[in-house]
């Protein structure tokens, strides 16, 4: 089992820059493909960037690729997301959750575990 604290959420000017980090428990991070999901009010939860065990690939969504890089630590148990040139239409909350598949998946109710989110919020 694993459990998933995300951190660095928080209020910034449309084209700013923040990074969320994603702490996980448990000594198996390596073995989860981990993906960042985000869910706005009123709005379905969508999926964001995906990234495998070893962190050789990576998946975005066609609404964040070139502003959005996901990474991982395999040593230190966490995965990121850098955010840049932020948008309003980015403003959610974002999650980080994990999956035992063994390929990188967009759907969010095929991952096993997920953190409790934290808020992003962009102002024009």
């Amino acid at each position: 089992q694993v459990q998933l604290v995300e951190s660095g959420g928080g209020l910034v000017q449309a084209g700013g820059s923040l990074r969320l980090s994603c702490a996980a428990s448990g000594r198996s991070f390596g073995s989860y493909n981990m993906g960042w999901f985000r869910q706005a009010p009123g709005k379905e939860r969508e999926f964001v960037a995906a990234i495998s065990r070893s962190g050789s690939s990576t998946y975005y969504a066609d609404s964040v690729k070139g502003r959005f890089t996901i990474s991982r630590d395999n040593a230190k148990n966490t995965v990121s997301l850098q955010m840049n040139s932020l948008k309003p239409e980015d403003t959610a909350v974002y999650y980080c959750a994990a999956d035992r598949s063994f390929v990188l998946i967009m759907t969010p109710n095929r991952y096993d575990y997920w953190g409790q989110g934290t808020q992003v919020t962009v102002s024009s």
